[in-house]
C-alpha cells in the first residue's frame, strides 16, 4: 500500500471511528502544508495547496501576480517569466508555480497530526457531551471514584461525574468503591469534558425506580400523574390506572410488596405513600393525607384552592407531619392550600365564634330602653337576640317565654321597634 493510500485509509477509519469528515482532516492537512512552506520560506508568500480526495496526492502552488515591474518578488512575477509557465498568461493574471512538496513535508505531516488529533480529542469531548445530554433525567449506575470536599465523583464508564452535596440525602452516607445509583440533572461543557451533575434527591430518582420495577408503569397502563419529594423523609406519588382492571396503587406496591421493596431499599428506607389520583379534589385531598384518617374536607376558595381539612383529635400529629412534612407534600402533590384542624379545634373554635355572637346579640339587648337584666337573659337563653325579629314578634310569641307578662312583652317589642337598630 503506498503512502497516499495509507493516508486515505488512516482518513476513512477517523471518518468512521471519530466521526470527523475525511474533507475536513484535508483542509487540516492543506493548511498545515501551507503554514509549513511560509516557516521554510517566509510568511510573506502566497500559497495554495490540495490534498487530491481520491490519491490522497499532496501538491502545492505559490501564487503570484503577473506585472511589467516587479516591487515585491515574493508575491510578483514579469510578464517575461511568467510566459515561460504559461503562454497565453497576460498583465494582471495569475501564475501558479508548483512546489517540491518533499522539502516541507514532513513538517506538515506533523503540524497535521498535531491538529488531526486535538481535532479528535476536541470530538470525542463534543460526542461525549451529546451522549451525556441525551441522557438527563435518566438513572445511571457508577462506582464511588473519589470524595472533594464532600462532593462525590462517581465513575459512570466513560466519563467521570459529580455528585454535589446539595443533591445528596442528609442522612445517606457512602464510601470510595461503593456502587450509587443517580440520576443526570445536568451537563455541562468543561475544558477537560463533559461535566456531568448527578442527584439523589430528585423526585426523578423515585420516579425512574418505579418504571423499572413496575412493568404497568413502563408500558403506560398505570401512569404517575404527580411526584413530590423531602428527601429522606417521604415521597408522595399520585397514580392512575388507564386499565379498570388495574389497581395502580396494587400494581405498584406488588404482592407483598415485592415492587416497592427494593424502591425503598434504594432510597435507604425513606417512606413512599401511594395515592391513587382523582378527579375529586375532596377525595384527592383525602388520600393524599395517606395512613391520617380525614373526617372532612372544607374547600374555602376553589379559585386560589385553599382547603380546609379536619381530622380526628388522634390523627393530628399523624396528618401534619413530623416539621409538617406529611401536610406540605399533600399540598404540593395537589397543588392545593392545606390548613389542617383537628376536630376538637373545631368544636372550640365553634364554640368560641358562639360565645361572641352571643356577647354581641346581648350587647344589642341591652342598648333597648326600659329593658330589665332579668328579661335580657330570658330572651338570650331563648334565642330571641334578633332586634328586627324581635319587631316582628306578638304579644303572645314572647308571653311563652318564662317569667315575660303582657306588659313586659308588650315593652320589649315597643323597645325593639322603637331602638333604630
Amino acid at each position: 500500500m503506498s503512502e497516499n493510500s495509507e493516508l486515505l485509509h488512516a482518513l476513512d477509519q477517523i471518518e468512521k471511528d471519530k466521526n470527523i469528515p475525511k474533507s475536513e482532516i484535508l483542509n487540516v492537512i492543506e493548511n498545515a502544508l501551507v503554514s509549513a512552506y511560509k516557516k521554510h520560506v517566509g510568511k510573506n508568500v502566497n500559497v495554495e495547496a490540495k490534498v487530491n480526495l481520491e490519491t490522497g496526492e499532496m501538491s502545492a502552488n505559490v501564487v503570484k501576480a503577473v506585472v511589467e515591474k516587479i516591487e515585491n518578488p515574493l508575491m510578483e512575477i514579469d510578464l517575461s517569466e511568467a510566459k515561460k509557465i504559461n503562454e497565453d498568461i497576460e498583465v494582471g493574471g495569475e501564475i501558479r508555480i508548483p512546489l517540491e512538496t518533499q522539502d516541507f513535508s514532513r513538517i506538515a505531516a506533523q503540524t497535521a497530526k498535531q491538529v488531526i488529533v486535538q481535532k479528535i480529542r476536541k470530538s470525542e469531548k463534543d460526542a461525549l457531551y451529546e451522549e451525556m445530554k441525551g441522557k438527563v433525567g435518566q438513572i445511571v449506575n457508577g462506582v464511588i471514584f473519589r470524595i472533594a470536599n464532600r462532593n462525590i465523583i462517581v465513575d459512570l464508564g466513560k466519563t467521570e461525574a459529580i455528585l454535589p452535596i446539595s443533591e445528596q440525602v442528609f442522612k445517606e452516607k457512602f464510601t470510595i468503591g461503593q456502587h450509587i445509583r443517580t440520576v443526570i440533572t445536568g451537563v455541562d461543557k468543561g475544558i477537560k469534558g463533559p461535566l456531568t451533575i448527578l442527584s439523589r434527591t430528585t423526585p426523578e430518582l423515585v420516579k425512574k425506580l418505579f418504571e423499572l420495577e413496575v412493568p404497568e408503569i413502563y408500558e403506560k397502563v398505570v401512569e404517575i400523574v404527580n411526584i413530590v419529594r423531602e428527601p429522606g423523609m417521604r415521597t408522595k406519588i399520585a397514580v392512575i390506572s388507564h386499565n379498570p382492571k388495574v389497581d395502580p396503587v396494587g400494581a405498584c406496591v406488588g404482592i407483598k410488596g415485592a415492587r416497592v421493596k427494593p424502591i425503598i431499599d434504594e432510597i435507604r428506607g425513606e417512606r413512599i405513600d401511594l395515592i391513587p389520583y382523582s378527579t375529586d379534589i375532596d377525595k384527592y385531598i383525602t388520600s393524599a393525607f395517606s395512613l391520617a384518617k380525614v373526617s372532612q374536607v372544607n374547600i374555602l376558595s376553589q379559585e386560589k384552592k385553599q382547603a380546609e381539612v379536619i381530622v380526628p383529635d388522634d390523627m393530628l400529629s399523624l396528618a401534619i407531619g413530623k416539621g409538617g412534612h406529611n401536610v406540605r407534600l399533600a399540598a404540593k402533590l395537589t397543588g392545593w392550600h392545606i390548613d389542617v384542624r383537628s376536630e376538637k379545634q373545631i368544636q372550640e373554635e365553634n364554640k368560641e365564634k358562639a360565645d361572641t355572637q352571643q356577647q354581641e346579640a346581648v350587647a344589642d339587648l341591652e342598648k333597648l330602653e326600659g329593658i330589665t337584666a332579668k328579661s335580657i337573659d330570658t330572651l338570650a337563653k331563648a334565642g330571641f337576640t334578633d332586634i328586627e325579629k324581635l319587631k316582628t314578634l306578638s304579644i303572645e310569641d314572647l308571653m311563652t317565654l318564662p317569667g315575660i307578662g303582657e306588659k313586659t312583652a308588650e315593652k320589649i317589642i315597643k323597645a325593639a321597634q322603637n331602638s333604630g337598630l
